[in-house]
């Protein structure tokens, strides 16, 4: 007879959500355009569930172009009013034009020589903050840091970043290890980290 694991409370039954907090929630990201794709995504879930928008993930990845924000920066009015057709994401004009708008600030920020991930990881202090909540009730919706990144990527041009949304980010790019203490992620985090 297994043991079933312990996992964060949030995760539920669902596989596809159990395999993303077991291999994705919380591991670092360093690559650039993954950070920015998965800040796109998360500014996508704004009024809905995570699950939702995990859901149409690769269709995103397919209305995208795999979020190469140099693709994704010259679309036009034209792609917009076709990926509005597209059933596949949320049809949203406001997020459709959000990644558009984020993909011409990333490119704008790193023609001048940035680097994204840099940037980004700088609201941590470049390396993941560890945090020891017992229960998910303990885990806050925004920090001074994520209200930092928030205005930082505001004045880039990026919008669907607000502070909670920032937070969420933080969380699933590992710059915070919000898996509770009692969820076998935890420890393997903690591992995964100090190498890097």
């Amino acid at each position: 007879m297994t043991m079933e694991m312990q996992r964060c409370s949030w995760v539920g039954a669902d596989d596809l959500y159990q395999a993303y907090h077991d291999k994705v929630w919380g591991r670092p990201v360093y690559d650039s355009q993954e950070l920015f794709a998965k800040l796109c995504l998360d500014g996508q879930q704004a009024g809905l569930s995570w699950i939702t928008i995990l859901k149409k993930q690769q269709n995103y990845e397919a209305a995208f172009a795999n979020f190469d924000p140099v693709i994704i920066a010259k679309f036009d009015d034209e792609k917009v009013e076709a990926l509005l057709q597209d059933k596949g994401i949320v049809r949203n004009r406001l997020k459709v034009n959000s990644i558009i708008k984020n993909a011409r600030g990333y490119i704008s920020y790193t023609e001048q020589g940035n680097d994204f991930s840099e940037f980004l990881w700088s609201f941590v202090g470049g390396t993941p903050i560890v945090n020891t909540f017992k229960t998910m009730a303990e885990v806050p919706a925004q920090t001074p840091e994520s209200e930092e990144m928030s205005k930082a990527l505001k004045k880039l041009g990026f919008n669907f970043v607000g502070p909670t949304i920032c937070y969420a980010f933080m969380q699933a790019v590992g710059m915070v290890n919000d898996h509770t203490t009692d969820c076998f992620c935890y420890d393997l985090h903690l591992e995964g980290s100090e190498g890097e």
